[in-house]
């Protein structure tokens, strides 16, 4: 099969990377305009668990199999380092997800108004009983076991068309512990997306809790990918276990 172009990948990964915020970061504005009270209740932050983990499962039907459907720089990162990926294509990838994730910010705001601003826009902070060493255990913690999912459920042996569903509900789970700490963004993108629209929309933006979930989500994801690969190392093949080609992953999250 015929793998499509570099830059319908790259168009796949924006609107991918786009429509994860708009709806993961979208449910969280909306769960405070319908009333809710920051911190959520476990049922509250379980659907916007669920919708983040929903938002995966249908990107990776819709573009897994055009751009292997990363939409997250720290698997895109992980991808690179363990050789499963070209270094000539990450700034394209890493440029296409964060200019998605802007692009899914300002979609919220199209659809809830300048209210979404008022209340946050879902941007993914800690607060000072947590402080900055917490939160970079968390969203090293918690990336980590994301793009662990994901490097399984792309390996050539895992079973085919679950990926989706894997990693969906690896999203799921991720959230449910470590949002109460961070707000649980587990993807470089999706913390920057939100905070650079809402800082430029006027909103509260603490920007020096940027660097802390860049450098623990990136390094998260690159652990993540070092460890499957000693760990599915085999005797019978000192390369890289193999993996399937954009066109037949069923998809990757970010």
């Amino acid at each position: 099969m015929t793998e499509n172009s570099f830059p319908q990948k790259l168009f796949a990964e924006l609107l991918g990377t786009a429509t994860l915020v708009f709806i993961g970061v979208g449910s969280v504005s909306a769960t405070v305009l319908l009333g809710a009270d920051a911190p959520f209740t476990m049922a509250q932050l379980g659907m916007i668990a669920l919708a983040f983990a929903l938002a995966v499962v249908a990107l990776v039907q819709a573009i897994g199999h055009i751009s292997g459907c990363q939409i997250n720089p720290a698997v895109t990162l992980a991808l690179a380092v363990t050789g499963r990926m070209p270094w000539r294509e990450v700034p394209g990838h890493l440029a296409a997800q964060f200019a998605g994730a802007v692009a899914g910010g300002y979609a919220v705001i199209a659809v809830l108004g300048h209210r979404a601003v008022d209340v946050g826009l879902g941007v993914a902070a800690y607060g000072p009983r947590v402080g900055a060493g917490h939160a970079l255990a968390a969203e090293a913690i918690g990336t980590f076991l994301l793009v662990f999912v994901v490097f399984g459920a792309i390996d050539a042996r895992a079973p085919r068309g679950f990926a989706g569903i894997a990693v969906g509900f690896a999203v799921f789970a991720v959230i449910l512990p470590v949002a109460p700490a961070t707000g649980a963004a587990v993807n470089p993108a999706r913390a920057f997306g939100p905070m650079l629209v809402a800082g430029l929309g006027g909103g509260t933006v603490h920007w020096g809790q940027l660097p802390v979930h860049l450098a623990a989500e990136l390094a998260g994801g690159v652990l993540a990918g070092l460890a499957y690969r000693v760990l599915n190392r085999r005797p019978a093949a000192r390369g890289p276990a193999p993996v399937r080609t954009a066109a037949d992953v069923e998809g990757v999250l970010s």
